[in-house]
């Protein structure tokens, strides 16, 4: 599993992003950011196992972990249940044909 799971990493891992200037910093982006954005920066500690899943989920799916861990939680808050998860795939796979 590489350690990154996003698609685009690697065309621009190299590239040097030492004079970039965060978005605050730029009205206009920074505009759209607060129009758009709808995120915040957080910092959580989880359990390795937990963490592993999700990494593993985004390597097979092409997607990233954090969009996952968010989708998890944003079902969570929705009172979304494991069981119901597991109907609603169900439901989706066998109309998918």
């Amino acid at each position: 599993m590489s350690n990154n799971s996003d698609p685009l990493f690697d065309r621009y891992a190299n590239m040097d992003f030492s004079e970039a200037k965060p978005v605050s910093a730029i009205p206009a982006l920074a505009g759209l950011q607060a129009e758009h954005g709808g995120k915040s920066r957080v910092t959580m500690r989880m359990d390795n196992d937990v963490l592993a899943v999700f990494k593993a989920r985004a390597e097979l799916t092409g997607g990233s972990y954090q969009t996952l861990i968010n989708q998890a939680l944003r079902d969570a808050v929705q009172g979304m249940t494991l069981a119901e998860v597991v109907r609603q795939t169900i439901r989706q796979e066998l109309h998918a044909d």
